[in-house]
């Protein structure tokens, strides 16, 4: 199959084979999409690099979202490598695991800055540098979770910063519609990647959806990835500023 034929896919966010992120990588892949991948720090480049070399990336590149000179310098390697491109995947969240732990009344007011800062800020800094490179019918994806919406216990700060994100997808696809430029959020399900083993008692959480949700099980990588390639594609070009649940419908329920 051939959705994403002759587009290019910048990929965040990537971590492990069991990121999120590189779900999305393979089903980008997998429908004819071209990848470039970015790692945080020199010490993640080890477990990320093997990962760009499997999935053919026509490149690496560092990303730390809190420092504006490594997006500006992001922007100059897309520029070289690519010219412009189509789809921006940004699939990063960060919260100190202190922030988890204690009661939310309690989260720190560095804590709630970093939060807000990698896990939505990130989104809007990242759109305004590569605007100008994306093409025609351009679509950006972020990864979101229903900890936004309703309170999931260990969640905390998490949470309202997603709740930003969320928002954030609204005004930037109101902001970037005139480019033609596409800004929608996929709300996944609970996964076992690094960044969710933060989260204070996800054991309970995975056997919670399994029991409740109407689709009786949990999510993987895949199934988040087939939404992405969705709204990567040509399907979706009049779908914008959405928050799209991919949680085999757990979030509907009572």
């Amino acid at each position: 199959m051939s959705l994403l034929k002759g587009k290019k896919a910048l990929i965040l966010g990537i971590a492990n084979d069991k990121s999120i992120a590189w779900g999305i990588t393979q089903s980008f892949i997998a429908q004819g999409a071209k990848v470039g991948i970015t790692y945080l720090n020199e010490q993640m480049l080890k477990r990320v690099e093997p990962l760009a070399d499997e999935a053919g990336a026509d490149f690496i590149c560092e990303l730390d979202v809190t420092k504006d000179e490594q997006i500006t310098a992001l922007a100059k390697t897309v520029e070289e490598k690519w010219g412009k491109f189509d789809i921006i995947v940004h699939s990063l969240a960060f919260a100190d695991r202190e922030d988890l732990k204690r009661p939310f009344s309690e989260t720190s007011r560095a804590g709630f800055s970093l939060a807000c800062d990698v896990s939505a800020y990130s989104l809007i800094a990242v759109a305004r540098e590569l605007r100008p490179l994306l093409n025609d019918d351009a679509s950006i994806i972020s990864m979101s979770y229903h900890g936004s919406q309703q309170v999931m216990k260990g969640y905390n700060v998490m949470g309202v910063a997603k709740a930003a994100l969320e928002a954030s997808t609204r005004y930037l696809a109101d902001d970037l519609g005139q480019y033609g430029i596409r800004v929608n959020s996929i709300s996944a399900g609970p996964i076992r990647t690094l960044a969710a083993s933060g989260v204070p008692g996800l054991r309970q959480i995975f056997q919670n959806v399994e029991e409740n949700a109407p689709l009786k099980r949990n999510i993987t990588t895949e199934d988040v990835g087939g939404t992405a390639v969705y709204l990567g594609s040509d399907l979706s070009k009049a779908v914008t500023g959405q928050i799209l649940y991919v949680d085999a419908g757990f979030a509907i329920m009572a």
